[in-house]
């Protein structure tokens, strides 16, 4: 074999961090290598599956796999064992069928492999128990493969010739964005309701008013306020009940893929996609420990509460000598899936070893792998624990004239932490994160009465007028606020919650609707719909409602589950979807219009012209539009930024958009400094140079002194870049490696060629001989039935 060692056994995985990791428990006689994911794929130039003949897929060994499965080729001969050893759910199911066929193993006796911890005991007893591929499981990845290819393939080009070039839809992705655009109508039709509280202070406490007259107190303007407080002041506050009880808190459920993004958002700030990436590290081993092999914790897409045998008993001895046998059980507690088919995983996230503390492992680990472990450890740990007993109290005290009021104050105090000492669950409601704080209120009697302080305070009035107040009670003005918008957590939660998408899903759908720019990311860590999120989404709702269909949505996963069960045939629940969608994509496409998809909002009159001003989707995002095209003259156009929102925008800020491009002077250098809005957003432009305004930044309002900083940050991340420039031509390196840079088009450095010894004219030769792009000269092509629209 041209001098390659042939290794006895080869364990395919998917990446290289694992297959390091697994490495180093097996001996010489073991090759471990990575696929690097999937190695085929649909074909991206066309819809990759033929309707009239059962949705046959036509899989190809996507172009930056082919090196890959060619040195895995190399590494298999007639003697060679093989164990496919992708991870445990559909998606690695599905790469190791199409590695049978990539490899050309479909013959052979290829054995696969599963486990849910990168440990040695789970990959020798995995070794020993092998099976076959799940071809169920398999036909449920191709369905969702499949159907989604159909969605995207046929409703982009519709949303380009509809709304504009480069837009997307996507079965999840859509119904997503649809979410938060829905949470965004609610807000802008919310109305704020006036509400007061009204409150007492004691000596060593306070209490609010909780109801008048045995209903629940509802004041909703300064004059009830005011009365109410002129009643108190003719009364006693006199303790009217105490109420006393012990209550006992249990503990939340070992992690699930989705519990485990909500709360490293609330507990450490980091976005979904961010704890995936860490929690993907810390499975795989992917960290330097001279003193352990292998990952810290179990497979993390996963939807199962479920904790192994092993891992109860073991957990056990860690809670007895790390608190004391009171913080423990006599038997494990058990949790219920809230999942109705977690049939993709076995385990809940938990670690590996319960006796590897966090603090043990943290010299070998980043700053992010050690914060999210120790939260694995300690929900898992408390998971087992004994439960909180927290004694309540309440004191209910009566006041006004007629004793009307009942004010309420309420304490708590923790009696026995139980599983409190290793964990509390985080929460992103900081009222609720106040209410966890012990609040011990003093002994009282019933019937006592109580002293009232008169409070000093300022009120401040709608109008901003404030006014001096001294009384035995304090008024506060409220005013209710509309829904908040989802956080990246919290919506995970909804999607969880609506069956929408799978623990893998989660994280690249919001990363992919962030990326297509049809949700931004607030400077409240809120997700808010773009312009453009929202017109696609209209578009959506108002044609295709089934794709942005909650109902649908989850209906469509549970056809995956009933084919991953063997309970649905994969063909005919990808025909009874397609057929009717195919066929309404073509009817769309001819009878509705592009101004009807647009709903041009029309904002008022320009005052020079006397023309219309509007604002709507154009080829190159939302614009503001004086005059129509119905006038002699054309109409004028300007790019609306990205701060400013189709449906909220007001006459006067589209009307300041017309103010660009502003010159706001000179650079050091002498040249003229220009601030615009164009295709790719806002950007400031010095001679040929230009440099996007940062995420947020107002074009409108950017002064000379920002524009100075950014071209100067610019301009020093351009030179770190540059390795050559000689003029109109540039060696740069580049995001993917370096490359030639010539006017507006780029060129591959040839295989062997080192850019540091690139001269102008090496340059010009590598540019001549450059291949020319082939372009899409067919245009779209896929299958289409006679007779159908395209």
């Amino acid at each position: 074999m041209h001098g390659i060692f042939m290794a006895k056994n080869l364990i395919i995985v998917e990446s290289p961090a694992k297959a390091r990791t697994i490495s180093k428990f097996l001996g010489k006689e073991y090759s471990v290598k990575a696929s690097m994911g999937h190695v085929r794929d649909l074909p991206s130039s066309m819809l990759g599956f033929d309707p009239e003949n059962g949705f046959a897929p036509q899989y190809v060994i996507s172009k930056d796999k082919k090196k890959t499965v060619a040195e895995l080729k190399k590494q298999i001969d007639k003697k060679t064992e093989v164990y496919l050893a992708t991870d445990e759910d559909r998606e690695g199911e599905a790469i190791s069928w199409h590695l049978l066929n990539a490899l050309g193993l479909e013959k052979s006796p290829v054995k696969r492999i599963v486990f849910h911890e990168i440990t040695k005991s789970a990959i020798l007893s995995a070794l020993e128990n092998p099976r076959e591929v799940d071809k169920q499981l398999v036909n449920a990845q191709q369905a969702r493969r499949i159907l989604d290819r159909a969605v995207g393939y046929e409703l982009s080009p519709l949303l380009w010739k509809k709304i504009k070039p480069g837009l997307s839809a996507g079965r999840v992705q859509s119904v997503s964005v649809y979410i938060l655009v829905e949470r965004e109508k609610e807000i802008r039709k919310f109305k704020p309701e006036e509400y007061w509280k009204i409150r007492a202070e004691f000596s060593e406490f306070s209490a609010e008013l909780k109801k008048l007259d045995g209903k629940p107190a509802k004041v909703v303007n300064e004059t009830e306020a005011k009365a109410i407080e002129s009643s108190v002041k003719q009364g006693d506050f006199v303790v009217h009940e105490i109420d006393e009880r012990m209550t006992n808190r249990n503990p939340g459920a070992p992690f699930t893929t989705s519990t485990i993004q909500q709360e490293a958002s609330v507990k450490l700030g980091f976005s979904v996609k961010r704890t995936m990436v860490v929690a993907q590290q810390l499975y795989e081993g992917n960290f330097d420990n001279p003193d352990y092999n292998g990952g810290l914790i179990t497979y993390m897409r996963t939807d199962s509460v479920v904790l192994a045998k092993q891992a109860l008993t073991q957990a056990q001895e860690v809670i007895d000598s790390e608190y004391g046998s009171k913080f423990g059980l006599k038997e494990p507690r058990f949790f219920r899936n809230r999942s109705t088919n977690a049939q993709e995983a076995h385990e809940a996230i938990r670690p590996v070893d319960f006796s590897l503390k966090p603090s043990t492992v943290k010299g070998s680990l980043s700053s992010d792998q050690y914060r999210l472990y120790s939260l694995v450890w300690k929900r898992a740990l408390a998971s087992q624990m004994s439960v909180a007993e927290i004694a309540r109290t309440t004191i209910k005290i009566e006041a006004g004239a007629n004793k009307e009021c009942l004010f309420e104050a309420q304490g708590q105090r923790v009696v026995f932490p139980g599983f409190l000492q290793a964990y509390t669950e985080g929460t992103d409601d900081p009222e609720e994160s106040m209410s966890e704080k012990d609040v011990i209120l003093p002994k009282v009697e019933k019937d006592q009465v109580l002293t009232v302080k008169d409070q000093k305070y300022t009120l401040v009035h709608e109008d901003g007028t404030e006014e001096e107040i001294e009384g035995p009670v304090k008024r506060e003005q409220f005013f209710t606020k509309p829904p908040p918008r989802y956080t990246e957590a919290s919506l995970v939660k909804k999607m969880e919650s609506e069956g929408i998408g799978r623990p893998s899903t989660f994280a690249p759908t919001i990363s992919t609707i962030q990326d297509r720019g049809y949700v931004e990311v607030t400077p409240e860590k809120r997700l808010k719909p773009t312009s453009i999120g929202e017109v696609v989404t209209d578009f959506l709702r108002d044609h295709f409602s089934e794709i942005v269909n909650l109902g649908f949505t989850a209906k469509i996963e549970r056809n995956f589950d009933r084919i991953a069960n063997g309970e649905e045939n994969w063909v005919e629940m990808i025909g009874n979807f397609y057929e009717p969608f195919h066929q309404r994509v073509g009817e769309k496409d001819e009878f509705v219009t592009r101004a009807e998809v647009l709903k041009r909002r029309e904002l008022g009159t320009d005052s020079e012209s006397g023309k219309p001003v509007s604002v709507s989707i154009g080829k190159f995002g939302p614009m503001v539009q004086i005059g129509t095209y119905e006038d002699e003259e054309k109409p004028r156009f300007a790019s609306l930024p990205s701060n400013l929102n189709l449906n909220e925008v007001t006459y006067e800020e589209a009307m300041k958009c017309f103010a660009l491009p502003r010159t706001l002077g000179n650079y050091e250098s002498g040249e003229e400094i220009i601030v615009n809005n164009g295709r790719y957003g806002a950007y400031v432009r010095m001679g040929k140079d230009f440099f996007s305004l940062p995420e947020g930044e107002d074009p409108l309002n950017t002064s000379l002194e920002a524009a100075h900083e950014i071209i100067r940050e610019g301009l020093e991340k351009k030179a770190k870049n540059t390795i050559h420039d000689f003029g109109e031509i540039r060696v740069i390196n580049g995001r993917f490696g370096p490359y030639i840079k010539s006017g507006k088009k780029n060129y591959k450095i040839p295989k062997g060629v080192e850019p540091e010894k690139l001269d102008e004219l090496a340059c010009q030769k590598i540019i001549a001989e450059a291949p020319h792009s082939k372009g899409n000269k067919g245009g779209k092509r896929r299958f289409i039935k006679k007779g159908t629209a395209a």
